[in-house]
């Protein structure tokens, strides 16, 4: 039996970094995709557009650790996915929630959605060093959610207003940044808390906004948090410029999503361009300054899977 299997990725909209610390976090799936096709066979190969291995702690990470750590017999993977590697959309958590939710269909482990959200966790958090649950927690329930470490999360409103991705091109690596942070943690404790404090306070405060679709305040207050995310070390010349660019061009708001480094902003715009701001001229503005811009809605489908026999 062949077992085919796709995750989302996702975007935040508050709270990276600071939930890796235990504060709140707004996130969304969105409808870019990552997918796995599972089937046993005589020895266990991974295939993506990295290339063919085995079990390879260099080139496949996480879909090595994820084979091994359900102890499943010789398998063969391919990954195929919608989402840039490295990006700050979850592509490495997509990756690990389709993996895991084929196996688990392909080999009848009878794990469930919360199972699935938590041992994609644990991989993430052993390839990576540190690895907070919001992107396997997304990439598994789908939707918009409220992210809140140590309880369950909860589904909020689903986004309605359309969504532009900025990818600098740039790969940033989330375990190098990850690390930044928590060193710069260490030597100034006092002044990150109190960044992540306001952090947590911003995805208090989006709550009720986007309940009411208040995408308009939802994005003053993704500008404010850009900022903040800036000043803990995690921005870049390029970031800051697409996201210049979204903003002039009308976008409710935009900023960094995931790790930071290089990867990708978010804006939130209009549906229509008729009075300007709309999907089109906030990608077209990206591209102009040297993005490559992907226009996007938010998705309320999770983890899915399709068996073929």
């Amino acid at each position: 039996m062949t077992t085919t299997c796709s995750a989302p990725g996702k975007i935040y909209l508050f709270g990276e970094h600071a939930v890796v610390y235990g504060k709140r976090a707004i996130a969304s799936a969105i409808n870019l995709r990552t997918t796995a096709t599972v089937s046993e066979s005589d020895q266990t190969t991974i295939s993506s557009i990295l290339g063919t291995t085995g079990i390879d702690y260099m080139v496949h990470p996480y879909i090595s650790r994820c084979i091994e750590s359900l102890a499943v017999p010789a398998v063969s993977i391919r990954i195929d996915s919608e989402i840039p590697v490295g990006s700050g959309l979850g592509s490495s958590a997509a990756a690990v929630i389709a993996t895991l939710g084929a196996l688990n269909a392909e080999f009848r482990l009878m794990m469930d959605s919360a199972t699935l959200a938590e041992v994609g966790h644990r991989i993430e958090r052993d390839v990576q060093g540190a690895a907070s649950p919001t992107d396997t927690a997304v990439s598994t329930m789908g939707g918009t959610m409220l992210i809140q470490p140590g309880v369950a999360s909860s589904r909020l409103r689903l986004i309605e207003c359309d969504i532009v991705i900025g990818d600098t091109e740039e790969f940033s690596s989330t375990k190098e940044l990850v690390g930044n942070v928590r060193i710069l943690h260490e030597d100034y404790p006092g002044v990150m808390d109190s960044i992540f404090d306001i952090i947590d306070n911003l995805s208090e405060i989006g709550v009720p906004l986007i309940k009411g679709r208040d995408y308009r305040s939802v994005g003053e207050l993704m500008n404010i948090d850009h900022g903040l995310l800036d000043a803990i070390g995690v921005g870049s010349a390029k970031l800051s410029r697409l996201v210049c660019a979204a903003r002039d061009a009308g976008a409710y708001g935009a900023k960094i999503t995931g790790a930071g480094g290089g990867g990708c902003i978010v804006a939130l715009v209009r549906g229509s361009s008729a009075d300007g701001g709309g999907a089109d001229a906030v990608a077209s503005a990206i591209n102009d300054a040297g993005g490559r811009a992907i226009i996007t809605k938010a998705s309320e489908d999770g983890v899915v899977v399709r068996e073929t026999f």
